[in-house]
């Protein structure tokens, strides 16, 4: 249940919260179509990360929600099953198991991405790519607590 007053309307409140500050919405749009259709990262990599962040989060409508432009990209349901044991997994290649650590490690202790860290990563990054999923990272971490923290974490209403 919402925390806040929000208006009914169509999504529901996940989608209506926005409209108490249309002003911002807009800008929550485009952060969200930025990571989805915008990444250079394999839609794989990008929805482990994601995964991670929605496991980490305990969002529902995260851990349920598959955006289209992930479903018209061929991501398998069994990738999913997996995440929070990627580090033992031997299904997850090496870039992926990387994406759920960073996810992880974004989320839970973002002191602990030294030097040594990021040299793993641009071991099988780029730099552009590593920028991209530190802001993917971000757009999910940040617009997933805020729904959690609003209440409003039981159901999506994204379309993209």
């Amino acid at each position: 249940m919402a925390r806040l007053d929000v208006p009914d309307g169509p999504g529901g409140e996940p989608a209506m919260i926005w409209t108490l500050r249309p002003q911002l919405g807009g800008m929550v749009e485009r952060m969200i179509r930025g990571a989805y259709e915008q990444s250079i990262l394999p839609a794989e990599e990008r929805e482990l990360a994601r995964m991670r962040i929605a496991q980490i989060n305990d969002c529902v409508a995260c851990s349920d929600f598959r955006a289209q432009s992930v479903l018209d990209a061929g991501v398998a349901p069994e990738l999913y099953d997996n995440v929070a044991a990627y580090a033992s997994y031997p299904g997850y290649t090496p870039r992926q198991r990387l994406a759920i650590e960073f996810a992880e490690r974004f989320a839970n202790d973002h002191a602990s991405m030294d030097d040594g860290f990021f040299e793993r990563l641009r071991g099988v990054f780029s730099d552009e790519e590593i920028l991209d999923l530190t802001l993917c990272v971000a757009v999910f971490l940040g617009l997933g607590r805020s729904l959690a923290v609003l209440g409003v974490d039981q159901s999506c209403a994204i379309e993209l």
